[in-house]
């Protein structure tokens, strides 16, 4: 094996594990907001929210501004991204995100401070979301420009992983601390899993300053196409991928909140269930991701992005009711089955979305337009969904409704990944069977 060859075995693990450990971080420190928005959150910034929905949904909708500030992060960083290239804006995200994570940590309560509790919740909470919507273009890309043509879809996934591994880092640490402070947790145990993020980006850091940018940033640049203006170029260009990479999320990322985030509330409050058993069950879910993810998008990889994809929506619509089904007998082991399989269906469609999002971008504008299309589906998909999903319980007392709002995101997404057809360009890898049969041919012929 020649020096060259060692080279870039060198940077394609380093730009995979820059990327997992990266999103790692970044995702603990977003589900650990949503879990404490959950537990604790109504009753030490909201009053008269420990007793009622009302102060869910006021908690949930903090974490809602954290998800419009998504796309904002995403045109911001992806600018950066495709101007001066991927590692430095990702050194950038990191910094970002914990610094608004380790301020929650700190925070005074509505009891110490009054109503500037819940304000300075908010404003670090888009200092959150402005992180994130940076950091998932950059990830993704560094790993999948580094990764081999026909392998876009595993490569791409891997940055994916962050996901799973966040959850059970952030909900795992809450379980942990929730059992070692006991009736002190609302008082200050909840703070020490938000100041443990620091010791992550210590971590985080090492491993990113190692990693080597993009070669297909770097043939842009050397190639002089640069553009001035990432962002305009991007709307101007490929508009209608922009909408559909948002669209196509509906059926993953709504369902994932309220399968992760609003879960816990309807456990703990409607079906009277013991909060640490379904954080428990939420870990074996995400435990389950660390293979399964990866396996979805090899499997994008041998069938096709989007077949695979239209698998995990159609399953995912037809799930909806027995999910909530599960949930309601009460049982211990059925709603463990219920959150399980619940988030397998996910990531069917998790593991090759990556690739399918980011194939449909031409290499100059990719950073600034996938990631824009993949935040915006935070403002119509996983910011609202627990929010929905609060005020549907509120007002009709049961899950059905819930149910029918998971079914109309799943068709939602079925037409939009009817739409979304991967960019055919030299640096795109072929995402569907035929492609692939079709170039074979070519260079035979």
């Amino acid at each position: 094996m020649s020096v060259q060859q060692v080279t870039r075995e060198q940077a394609v693990r380093r730009a995979v594990y820059a990327s997992v450990v990266g999103t790692t971080i970044e995702w603990y420190d977003f589900f650990l907001y949503g879990t404490a928005a959950a537990l604790v959150f109504p009753q030490l910034f909201f009053p008269g929210g420990e007793n009622s929905l009302n102060g869910v949904i006021a908690a949930f909708g903090t974490q809602f501004v954290g998800f419009v500030a998504r796309p904002v992060g995403a045109a911001i960083f992806g600018h950066y991204g495709d101007r001066i290239g991927r590692k430095t804006t990702l050194m950038a995200t990191l910094f970002l995100m914990a610094f608004g994570t380790v301020l929650i940590g700190l925070l005074p309560t509505y009891q110490n401070i009054g109503v500037w509790a819940p304000i300075l919740l908010v404003i670090l909470r888009i200092i959150q979301g402005i992180g994130v919507g940076g950091e998932w273009g950059g990830s993704v890309l560094i790993a999948m420009e580094w990764g081999k043509q026909h392998r876009r879809g595993l490569s791409a996934s891997w940055p994916q992983m962050g996901v799973p591994l966040g959850l059970i880092l952030s909900t795992g640490l809450v379980r942990l601390t929730t059992g070692a402070t006991g009736s002190d947790f609302v008082t200050y145990g909840w703070r020490i899993p938000f100041l443990l993020s620091i010791i992550l980006v210590g971590v985080g850091l090492f491993v990113r300053l190692r990693v080597i940018e993009s070669p297909e940033f770097e043939a842009v640049r050397k190639a002089e196409k640069v553009v001035r203006v990432p962002l305009v170029e991007a709307v101007r260009r490929q508009p209608k991928e922009i909408l559909l990479s948002a669209l196509v999320r509906m059926s993953e990322q709504a369902p994932f909140y309220i399968f992760i985030t609003f879960v816990i509330t309807y456990a703990t409050k409607q079906l009277k269930f013991n909060s640490d058993a379904i954080l428990v069950d939420t870990l074996m879910a995400a435990a389950l991701g660390l293979i399964s993810i990866p396996v979805f998008g090899m499997l994008s990889d041998r069938f096709g992005r989007r077949l695979i994809y239209g698998i995990g929506v159609v399953l995912t619509a037809l799930y909806a009711f027995p999910y909530f089904g599960l949930m309601n007998t009460g049982n211990a082991l059925l709603i463990a089955i219920a959150v399980v399989v619940s988030l397998i269906f996910h990531d069917i469609q998790y593991g090759p979305q990556a690739a399918l999002i980011a194939e449909s971008f031409e290499p100059d504008i990719r950073y600034t337009g996938a990631g824009m299309g993949y935040q915006l589906a935070s403002i119509i998909a996983g910011g609202p969904a627990p929010l929905i999903a609060a005020w549907l319980l509120q007002n009709t007392g049961s899950s059905t409704a819930i149910s029918v709002y998971l079914i109309f995101c799943a068709v939602v997404s079925m037409f939009s990944l009817i739409l979304l057809r991967p960019r055919a360009t030299s640096a795109a890898a072929p995402t569907e069977p035929h492609q692939r049969r079709s170039r074979r041919a070519m260079r035979h012929a």
